[in-house]
């Protein structure tokens, strides 16, 4: 005798879905996971955020390339050993609503111990920067001073800016750098090893320096001289007299 058994009504029965009791088979896969999953409009906002940061990271490395490339102007120091002389900081002050904002000057003299040297200045809110500043403009304003034998200067010279004024000699082979203050600190960048000089005047650091500077920068040597006059350079040193064979030696000693 058959099972008699029923299920309440409304119920599925086995083996089927519930649905209409279609068998399971009877159903697409589709309708039995349902539909695909889409993704989250926010992951994809967020992708799209990254490309953007991505596209930002380019900006910031092209904008490094830029620094380094104008940081190698500044540099431009022919791959060379530079001797850099910090003469004189200064600290100064701004008076703002609030209190003071203090900050520094740095003043700082570049050179290469060949014949070329400059001077430069800078101003920030710490000493480090002031100083890098300053040595990045003393690095631009480098200029060249014709020296004698490598060692000194080839003819006396003053020089004046302001209420500075500065005397500067040449002298003979194991005098030494007689100097004082920033005037010592632009003859040893310069490279010259034996020279005389006095300050009279100010003591202004900034003064001192710009007034040595105009003093060096009417230096000439026996060379450009000649090349100007169009006469020889034994001719020039003859005339300060001595015998044939010391003019020769002499001569054949000035390079620049």
């Amino acid at each position: 005798m058959a099972d008699d058994k029923t299920t309440p009504e409304g119920a599925a029965q086995p083996g089927t879905t519930g649905e209409g009791n279609q068998p399971v088979a009877a159903i697409a896969p589709e309708a039995k996971t349902g539909a695909p999953e889409r993704p989250a409009r926010g992951g994809n906002r967020g992708g799209g955020a990254g490309g953007r940061d991505n596209r930002g990271g380019g900006r910031d490395n092209r904008g490094g390339g830029r620094n380094n490339n104008r940081g190698g102007r500044g540099n431009n120091d022919g791959g060379e050993e530079l001797i850099e002389k910090l003469v004189h900081i200064n600290r100064v002050s701004k008076t703002v609503k609030g209190g003071k904002r203090f900050g520094f000057a740095a003043l700082v003299v570049v050179g290469d111990g060949k014949g070329r040297a400059g001077f430069g200045k800078g101003k920030a809110r710490e000493v480090p920067e002031a100083i890098t500043k300053a040595t990045a403009a003393a690095k631009k304003s480098m200029v060249r001073v014709p020296l004698r034998e490598g060692r000194t200067l080839h003819h006396d010279g003053t020089g004046q800016f302001g209420a500075g004024n500065v005397t500067v000699r040449s002298a003979p082979a194991g005098t030494g750098i007689i100097a004082g203050g920033p005037m010592r600190a632009v003859f040893e960048s310069l490279g010259v090893s034996d020279v005389v000089t006095k300050s009279n005047g100010t003591a202004n650091p900034y003064n001192m320096i710009r007034a040595t500077f105009a003093a060096l920068a009417d230096q000439s040597s026996p060379k450009s001289v000649s090349q100007r006059r169009g006469k020889k350079v034994t001719d020039l040193l003859a005339r300060a007299g001595g015998s044939a064979a010391e003019v020769a030696a002499d001569a054949a000693a000035v390079t620049e």
